[in-house]
Order: C-alpha cells, then sequence, then structure tokens
C-alpha cells in the first residue's frame, strides 16, 4: 500500500512541477486567460492567447524540440578515417568572470562539450588546433581564450594553439580562421563544433575555398520518436533546444538567401 502511495505522490509531483515553472506556468496562464476571454466573447485576446500558449507549448516539449534538432543533426556522423591538416574549434558562448579553477571565466556548457572532443581528437592526430571565438566588451576574456586554457587543462600542448580571438559570430569565425589557414599554409580543416550548428558553419567555409570536413562535437537528438508521457510536459531545457534550432534554421536561410 506504502508503495503504490509513493509511486502516486511521484507521478503526482512530476505531472504538476512542469506547470510551476517556466515555461509551464506561463503556458497555463495564458491558455487560463485565453479562455476565459472566449467565455466573455473576447474573440480576438481569447484565440491570440491560446494561439501563443500552443505555439509556446509545442515548443517545450521533447518530440517537436527533438524533431527540429535531428533536422539539423542527421545529415552529419563520425567518419571512419578522420583526414586534415588543421582541427578548427567553433566557439559557442562564455560565462565571463565567474571563479574556474584555473582562473576566471567558462566557456558555455555548449563550448564545453566541443572543447572536450577537441581534445580527444588532439590525442588521437596531433594536429594543430586554430580556436576561434572573441569577446563583446572591452574587458571580457576571449571565447578563444577560454578555450585555450581548458585544453591545456586537458593536456593540449600550448603550442599546438593557435587564438583567433576577434570573431562574434561564426560568419567571422569562418572568414578569420581561412585567413589564418591560408597565412599558415592550411587547406584541410577539420570544422569542430556541435552537430546542430554544423549545417550553418558548413556553408560558410565552403565559401572560402577550403576543402573542409564536418566533425561533431556531439549530437543532441537520436532522431528515434519519443512515446512515453513525461516528454509531452514542457520544460525549460526543450524550449533551449527549440530555440537552438530556430536560431540555425535562420542562420541557414539568412546566408542562403544573401548569397
Amino acid at each position: 500500500m506504502l508503495t503504490v502511495k509513493l509511486q502516486m505522490m511521484f507521478l503526482f509531483k512530476k505531472l504538476v512541477t512542469p506547470f510551476l515553472l517556466p515555461p509551464g506556468i506561463i503556458i497555463l496562464l495564458l491558455a487560463i486567460v485565453g479562455l476565459a476571454s472566449l467565455t466573455r466573447r473576447h474573440w480576438r485576446i481569447g484565440i491570440l492567447n491560446l494561439l501563443i500558449a500552443t505555439g509556446l507549448y509545442s515548443l517545450s516539449i521533447v518530440p517537436v524540440a527533438s524533431y527540429l534538432t535531428h533536422g539539423l543533426e542527421k545529415e552529419f556522423s563520425f567518419p571512419p578515417q578522420i583526414e586534415g591538416d588543421v582541427i578548427v574549434l567553433l566557439g559557442g558562448g562564455s560565462i565571463q568572470k565567474v571563479p574556474d579553477l584555473t582562473g576566471t571565466g567558462t566557456p558555455s556548457m555548449l563550448t564545453m562539450g566541443r572543447i572536450v572532443t577537441t581534445a580527444r581528437l588532439y590525442n588521437r592526430t596531433k594536429l594543430p588546433i586554430i580556436v576561434t571565438g572573441g569577446k563583446w566588451f572591452a574587458d571580457d576574456i576571449s571565447e578563444a581564450a577560454l578555450a585555450a586554457r581548458f585544453l591545456v587543462d586537458l593536456g593540449v600542448p600550448e603550442s599546438a594553439i593557435i587564438k583567433e580571438d576577434k570573431a562574434r559570430d561564426t560568419a567571422e569565425n569562418t572568414r578569420f580562421t581561412a585567413d589564418i589557414c591560408r597565412e599558415k599554409g592550411f587547406s584541410r580543416p577539420i570544422v569542430l563544433t556541435s552537430a546542430f550548428h554544423l549545417k550553418r558553419a558548413m556553408i560558410l567555409f565552403n565559401r572560402q575555398n577550403l576543402e573542409a570536413t564536418p566533425l561533431p562535437a556531439y549530437f543532441l537528438s537520436t532522431g528515434d520518436p519519443t512515446t512515453n508521457w513525461p516528454c509531452l510536459l514542457p520544460e525549460a531545457s526543450s524550449l533551449y533546444l527549440s530555440s537552438l534550432a530556430l536560431h540555425e534554421y535562420l542562420g541557414i536561410w539568412y546566408y542562403r538567401l544573401v548569397g
């Protein structure tokens, strides 16, 4: 009897908690306002609130986030033979001014996975590494400097690292890295970044007349449909993944549009 009671409490907690935290509570409030408006015949306000609630809910559940992410990742895989003459590590954000084990500031979670895979790849290939990523404010530490510090902590010799510390976005990452490649005589860069980011990055690298090889640092989706009921509950992590994916799709469309 106690086991059944504990199981019911666990299920209740799992069902209710997502609607006490964002984005669930926002979805719930929008839905309540929408339904209340409809009962008072305020049709436009009611429908608008319900549409926003539905859209936010859709972007906040695992199946939609997984579908959007997999659409970006599905064409990439780990090649059986990794060939190139330099590893290019693309930055993905940083957390400034926080304490760290060996300094101040730390790469974002997205960047951290890229750094770890870069260190693993270096141990296999011993290829030089270009780390690219600048900073937004004068007193910040560049993403390249942060990534380089962590790579050294993971055993990569500082002499193997080339820092490109001026780029502020993927387009500048690509352009400034291509300049370094031409200056140093590299022609076959291995472009290493998150799998969801590779498609946009490769569009830009392919315009630099370099024989670039895409290499995913990690994947965020398996592509397999999820069918259990908890995956239909809204959560901030799924909304975050959906936002990352939509940002990539917008970037891809923009670069294709401007040519």
